[in-house]
C-alpha cells in the first residue's frame, strides 16, 4: 500500500482491484486489467486491421506515426464511449434502481421518467452513488441508452424541487447528445 498523505493507493493480488483512498471515507475501484485490454486491441489494429487496409506502420516516417495516431485516438475514442456507462457506475459505485424499493427511489424513477417522456427519449437507467458532495451525471453511449445518477449527498442537501431541476438538467444533457461529446 502507498501512502500519498490522506490518500492510499493498495493494489490486491494479481488481477484483482486497485483501490484509491482517501482519508476515511471514500473509496474507488478501478479495475486492473483496463490496460491489459487496450494494449491488446491495440496490437490488433496496428498488426492485423491496418495492414488490411494497406497502411504499413512498419515504417518511421512522418506518414506512419500520424496514421497510427489517427487510428488508436479514433479506435480509443468510441471503445471509451461505448464502456462509458459501464466506466461510471464502476468508478463511482452506483447502484442502478432496479425495483425501487423507498419512497425517494419511487420518487427519483418516476421523475426521471416524466422528464425522459418530456423531451422524447427512452427512459434512462437511475442510479444513486454514495459521496457527501452534492453531484449529479448523466453518461451513456446514445441518448437512448443512458444512465442518471444523483450523489446521497445532493439528495440530503437538496429539496425536491431542486432536485428535479438537476434531473432536468441532466436529462437535458441526455436529450442534446453531450455525454457523447464529453465521454470523446
Amino acid at each position: 500500500m502507498l501512502d500519498l498523505g490522506k490518500k492510499k493507493i493498495e493494489k490486491e493480488g494479481l488481477g484483482d482491484k486497485i483501490h484509491l483512498q482517501q482519508g476515511d471515507s471514500e473509496t474507488i475501484n478501478f479495475p486492473d486489467h483496463s490496460f491489459d485490454a487496450v494494449m491488446v486491441a491495440f496490437g490488433i489494429v496496428m498488426n492485423v486491421i491496418a495492414p488490411m487496409l494497406g497502411f504499413n506502420l512498419g515504417g518511421t516516417g512522418t506518414t506512419s506515426l500520424l496514421v497510427m495516431c489517427f487510428i488508436y485516438g479514433m479506435i480509443g475514442s468510441f471503445v471509451s464511449l461505448l464502456m462509458s456507462k459501464w466506466l461510471a457506475k464502476r468508478s463511482t459505485g452506483t447502484q442502478v434502481i432496479e425495483q425501487p424499493s423507498t419512497q425517494l427511489e419511487v420518487w427519483l424513477v418516476e421523475t426521471v421518467r416524466r422528464l425522459a417522456q418530456n423531451v422524447n427519449i427512452d427512459m434512462p437507467e437511475v442510479g444513486i452513488f454514495d459521496n457527501p458532495s452534492p453531484n449529479a451525471f448523466a453518461t451513456g453511449w446514445n441518448k437512448n441508452k443512458a444512465l442518471v445518477a444523483v450523489s446521497t449527498g445532493l439528495l440530503q442537501s437538496m429539496n425536491q424541487e431542486e432536485v428535479e431541476a438537476v434531473l432536468a438538467h441532466e436529462i437535458g444533457h441526455v436529450a442534446n447528445g453531450d455525454m457523447v461529446t464529453l465521454a470523446l
